[in-house]
This record gives C-alpha cells, structure tokens and sequence, in this order.
C-alpha cells in the first residue's frame, strides 16, 4: 500500500504538495501545505495545478507559504532519540524503608506515616 498522495486533479498521477480547502462562510479558497493527513471536502494538489489554480468569481484566494524544506537526517535522528527516550521503562521509584505507622482512620482507609528507618 503506498502512503503517497496523488494530486485530486482528473488525469493527474504526479504526488501531492498542496492542500487545497475551500471556506464556504467566507467565500474563500485556501491553498496551503500538504496536510498531515486526508480530510473529506479538501484537495490534494501537486506544484503544477497549484501554481495555476484560480478561485471561483467572487471568491479570494488565499495562499499559505509552503514549507521550505524536507526534514534533514539531523531532524531525523533527533526524532528517534525522542522517540526512543520516550520509549525507556521509568525507573522505579525508591519507595521509603521503614514500617508505615497509623496515623488516623476513616472508614476502610488509613493514613499511614512513614516510620524512618534506625540507624545502627
């Protein structure tokens, strides 16, 4: 199954640059980035047809800068440590020694101090 994006226009087989959603309140067609991912009622453009897409008479077209460029392998890598950083068990938390000393009651609960430990 391939993840690339095809251009919305009939015929057209080149990949997906532009998104374009049209804003039907405000008679106005917005042509941004490639969304993250597909939405019902938006279009997918490539370079070509949004270079030389026009709104419909009476609408405004508005066109939101592009991203300038791909993520380099640095981006990359720091997603990954992210990722993997995110991904490492937590280390346990050091719970105190020591017996736990009643301290009050209510109903089925207790409140519990902790006794700290003796030295020898």
């Amino acid at each position: 199954m391939s993840h690339v994006r095809i251009c919305s226009r009939t015929a057209c087989k080149q990949s997906a640059v532009y998104t374009l959603t049209y804003v039907y309140a405000d008679s106005t067609a917005v042509l941004g980035p490639l969304a993250a991912y597909v939405e019902p009622h938006c279009y997918d453009l490539c370079a070509e047809h949004a270079e030389r897409l026009t709104a419909p008479v009476g609408w405004e077209l508005v066109r939101l800068p592009a991203e300038e460029s791909e993520p380099t392998s640095d981006d990359l890598e720091a997603l990954a440590n992210a990722v993997r950083e995110a991904a490492k068990p937590a280390t346990p938390r050091q719970e105190p020694v020591g017996q736990g000393v009643e301290v009050g009651r209510r109903g089925h609960l207790r409140v519990l101090r902790s006794d700290t430990p003796r030295k020898p």
